[in-house]
């Protein structure tokens, strides 16, 4: 399934420790009309969002001193943010993992490894749920 859909720069922050992915994940989403921002220190995401001001985030989970459960919440406790959609990025794979991510404030979670494509379907899928496409 296709999702054509105007984007209007839709910015997506993308958090992860791994840089390899948020590379992957930057210029495939900047290729397919989103605005990206990466942030590969855990412990930068809330800040970065701030000035970035995304429309969804993208958070791995495990990752290394502050994990992604504890950025959800404290972006969920912020009224700037408690309506952007979080998407959980994660290796993990067990049902209690699932809904403590959505008990933190996540909107959508995605096992790595997953296809450029199917994130892209997701992201599109949670920005039209907003109202933002």
């Amino acid at each position: 399934m296709s999702y054509k859909i105007n984007v209007n720069t839709a910015k997506v922050l993308v958090v992860d420790d791994e840089p390899e992915i948020t590379e992957i994940v930057e210029t495939f989403l900047s290729e397919n009309g989103f605005e990206v921002a990466i942030e590969n220190e855990p412990g930068k995401a809330v800040q970065k969002a701030k000035t970035f001001k995304p429309d969804v985030i993208l958070l791995d989970i495990m990752m290394p001193g502050v994990d992604g459960y504890d950025i959800c919440q404290a972006l969920k406790n912020d009224p700037q943010f408690s309506n952007v959609p979080v998407v959980f990025l994660t290796g993990k794979d067990r049902t209690d993992d699932m809904g403590r991510s959505f008990k933190s404030g996540g909107d959508m979670f995605i096992k790595k490894p997953f296809s450029c494509e199917r994130l892209l379907e997701i992201v599109s899928i949670v920005l039209m749920s907003t109202g933002k496409h």
